[in-house]
């Protein structure tokens, strides 16, 4: 999910057991938000070297080299890095292929921006099924778009079915 005040809180309550995953490209994009155009790539490069480390210590580790070697001009990065990190870091517990799935929510995002794109022109619907038809009308056509086929997607499959197969053995 992204950094919505409260959104973590919400889905904490509603949903006790799941885990949080912040987008680690909204992050970024947070991250460099500020920061002058000639430094914005030496200071991505920087940051890239913590989200993709291979492991947690070594994502905490080039988190705190980061700190060492930009905070004096940019403490706000690692300020909201370290703020965030247990939201941000939950998808080290999975092997690559999964952190893959699961370190943006770009994907949902652009379902989402579908799915307004044929409802916002819309000031009013005459009945509930009028709005229901629209938006599944909507998904075929968003489906359609969906051509990026995911690499190795076998062993991704295999793997989430290891760590999620209570949640997904109604659905296989």
């Amino acid at each position: 999910m992204d950094n919505l005040t409260g959104i973590s809180d919400a889905i904490a309550a509603a949903f006790p057991k799941a885990e949080i995953q912040k987008c680690i490209v909204h992050q970024i994009r947070n991250s460099l938000k500020f920061v002058p155009w000639k430094e914005r790539s030496a200071v991505a490069a920087d940051l890239k070297k913590i989200y993709t480390a291979p492991t947690l210590d070594q994502a905490e580790t080039e988190l705190a080299l980061f700190e060492e070697k930009w905070d004096q001009k940019y403490r706000y990065i690692s300020k909201s890095w370290r703020k965030n990190w247990p939201e941000l870091s939950t998808f080290y517990k999975y092997p690559p292929a999964i952190r893959k799935l699961i370190y943006t929510t770009n994907p949902i995002e652009s379902f989402n921006r579908g799915i307004r794109k044929v409802t916002k022109t819309r000031p009013a619907f005459p009945t509930e099924n009028a709005l229901l038809k629209l938006i599944f009308l909507a998904v075929r056509d968003i489906e359609r778009k969906w051509t990026h086929t995911y690499e190795d997607w076998g062993i991704i499959y295999a793997q989430l079915l290891i760590y999620f197969e209570e949640i997904l053995k109604n659905y296989v």
